[in-house]
């Protein structure tokens, strides 16, 4: 496999610190820390990124292109290079329920655009949302981020394997971080088919041991490939799903 992502929320430091603790214990192999960023909490995504490259060689802040004002200089770019975080992960971001914060009408291609004339020693990645549209709007998107300069690609979590084949098919030769997350509740299935337009496969369940197995199938399948996986540890026990995704056989 060419990398293992991990993702973790950055509630708090202590938290984080706590995660990465679990990660670095568990995750065999693990190479790189995605840290999300979410307006509802005080640390932002780059804060975390410095943290947990105290614990991995490299770690992603994701950065929200609503946040960035064209008009001005990237708001992160002395941290950035201040703490030698060379790679990001761009993406749309939800509008923020409190109305007060300002956002922006920036895109994604836009963001991207900007940090390599500002910041071309950064690699830019960018996400994959197999679930708003068509594979062949998806596509679409995807060359519009490529001619951006995108370097790579983080999809949203799959949930089934026939599904993810067809991805991989048609984005052959790009580098991708196939994405997984538990699913550990029927609420949570409800959500993922509610606002993502998720349809799971029949054989599914929202249970921590369906969740295991099938990141397990998708982990060989990268495997195999050579490619890189994404793992978004949602709502789950994080040392018992890393345990079980990790073990050996």
């Amino acid at each position: 496999m060419k990398r293992i992502s991990i993702e973790l929320v950055p509630r708090d430091e202590a938290a984080l610190r706590e995660s990465l603790s679990v990660v670095q214990k568990e995750a065999t192999g693990a190479d790189v820390i995605n840290i999300p960023d979410l307006l509802r909490l005080p640390m932002r995504s780059y804060e975390g990124a410095v943290i947990a490259k105290e614990y991995f060689p490299a770690s992603m802040p994701h950065i929200r292109a609503m946040d960035i004002d064209l008009a001005a200089e990237l708001p992160m770019k002395d941290f950035l290079r201040a703490h030698a975080i060379d790679e990001v992960l761009v993406i749309q971001g939800d509008p923020p329920q409190d109305m007060t914060k300002k956002v922006y009408p920036t895109t994604t291609t836009d963001v991207i655009r900007k940090f390599h004339a500002e910041m071309p020693e950064v690699k830019v990645y960018a996400g994959i949302d197999q679930y708003r549209g068509s594979m062949c709007d998806e596509l679409y998107r995807v060359k519009r981020k490529l001619q951006a300069g995108a370097a790579g690609f983080f999809t949203q979590p799959f949930f089934d394997l026939r599904y993810l084949a067809l991805y991989e098919d048609m984005l052959s030769g790009l580098d991708v971080y196939w994405g997984v997350a538990p699913v550990m509740s029927e609420r949570s299935q409800s959500y993922w088919e509610r606002k993502n337009k998720v349809v799971f496969p029949r054989d599914f369940a929202p249970t921590l041991d369906w969740s295991i197995a099938f990141t397990r199938r998708v982990m060989s399948f990268v495997e195999e490939r050579g490619e890189s996986l994404y793992v978004m540890p949602i709502k789950a026990n994080l040392e018992a799903y890393l345990q079980g995704i990790f073990a050996r056989p």
